[in-house]
């Protein structure tokens, strides 16, 4: 390595794709390099909280804390009743919704980013998102795109759309997804158009809101489970990560008052998940007539779950990625870090996806051989049963899963984005 360099990251304002750039974060700081973050106002503190600079840019109309808050609590607790609908059953409901806010959010950031961009001169900035930010692209600097959802995120004709859950051959599924993602999205797709064309940008193809970036693509997708494409990607500016596990503090198994001895189960239906707490009930009084114990992340509804049983225990966050190498395996919605992080880690999983990418990396779980996908509330105390016995015992299924993650530990996503990251900005000195 050089000279120090200055690194921003623009994550999506979500906990999977911060929690992400915070592991390369780390690792490209132990190069010597300096990272900070871009941030919208209600994810401003999380990088902090790792010992990063923050950069507020606001992606929204100016609202409190409080205010944002219970925003996207009405939205999620709005769309709980379309989370037991198919993918292509949830496009003119939730996915629609979520790519009008997306759209919005790329509008306001353009008020900001400028300025910002301006005060903070970085030598490189890292984006992940799903859409593209103007003034990054012009800013002058090498830009990076990060991929941390689910690969088919970059499309190509032989792997299933972007959300659709699609089997990887089930081409009828992929055209009827595709046909009907196209009719929903054109209005607010022409509506980002417009906006691309007023800042100076070329028109996208209906049904693209971002593009790769000329200097390097890093997807969190693990190589084990990545789809066939017609179009290889070019090493040269794609590249896999394996995963991106941070560091995070360590966690203590506590002592539970009922099967001690039995297998562990680690549930989290993430952060936009644990507002359907009448799913998560059921899960966890089901898991309560089991043969094991468990850990279940139940966010800000702690005190709504009562008469909890003696062999479940709740909190409102948990360390994951010092948690899952602990337990046996993992109920999950689907989230790309804690399906790449059950892979890391050799855990088999359940995958009862609810929206976005979730569907896709179900599907990819189960088609692979390293877990089960089931739905995500249409399920009997004794499917669950069964699917759990399986996936803790099956010789094969742990077979898989040790080579998956022998082959992810040889080089570790956040030490190889930076080794990529430190490698590009030795070029473009």
């Amino acid at each position: 390595m050089g000279q120090q360099r200055k690194i921003a990251f623009f994550p999506e304002a979500a906990y999977g794709p911060a929690l992400n750039s915070v592991g390369i974060a780390q690792a490209l700081e132990k190069l010597g390099h300096k990272a900070v973050f871009l941030t919208a106002p209600d994810m401003a503190g999380v990088y902090a909280g790792y010992g990063f600079e923050e950069f507020v840019v606001n992606m929204a109309p100016p609202m409190s804390a409080e205010e944002t808050a219970q925003y996207w609590q009405n939205f999620i607790n709005g769309h709980i009743p379309n989370f037991n609908k198919s993918p292509i059953d949830q496009l003119d409901n939730y996915v629609r919704d979520c790519w009008d806010a997306i759209v919005e959010t790329a509008v306001w950031a353009q008020k900001d980013l400028p300025e910002v961009l301006a005060r903070v001169q970085p030598d490189l900035i890292c984006v992940d998102n799903v859409i593209l930010f103007p003034a990054i692209k012009q800013f002058g600097k090498p830009w990076v795109r990060i991929i941390s959802c689910s690969e088919n995120e970059l499309p190509d004709p032989e792997i299933p759309p972007h959300l659709s859950g699609c089997g990887e051959k089930d081409k009828a599924c992929f055209r009827k997804f595709e046909d009907k993602f196209h009719e929903v999205i054109k209005p607010i797709h022409e509506r980002f158009n417009r906006f691309l064309k007023a800042n100076g940008e070329v028109a996208y193809p209906l049904g693209q809101f971002f593009e790769a970036s000329p200097h390097l693509n890093l997807l969190l997708y693990p190589e084990p489970v990545k789809f066939k494409r017609r179009v290889a990607l070019d090493p040269s500016k794609f590249q896999y990560l394996e995963g991106c596990v941070r560091q995070e503090q360590p966690y203590v198994i506590p002592q539970f008052n009922k099967n001690q001895s039995m297998p562990l189960i680690y549930v989290s239906f993430g952060s936009l998940g644990t507002g359907d707490t009448a799913t998560l009930d059921k899960l966890i009084h089901c898991l309560g007539n089991l043969p094991v114990r468990a850990l279940v992340n139940v966010g800000g509804y702690l005190d709504t779950y009562k008469d909890v049983p003696e062999n479940v225990i709740l909190d409102k966050w948990f360390p994951q990625p010092s948690v899952i190498p602990q337990v046996d395996a993992v109920i999950h919605h689907g989230g790309n870090n804690t399906f790449t992080e059950c892979l890391y880690f050799a855990k088999p999983a359940i995958i009862m996806p609810y929206v976005w990418d979730g569907h896709d990396n179900a599907t990819r779980v189960q088609e692979t051989g390293h877990g089960i996908k089931m739905h995500r509330s249409d399920w009997t105390a004794k499917e669950l049963g069964k699917n759990l016995s399986f996936i803790l015992y099956d010789a094969a299924m742990k077979k898989k899963l040790n080579e998956t993650s022998a082959h992810m530990r040889r080089q570790p996503g956040p030490e190889k984005a930076a080794q990529q990251l430190d490698k590009l900005l030795a070029e473009k000195a």
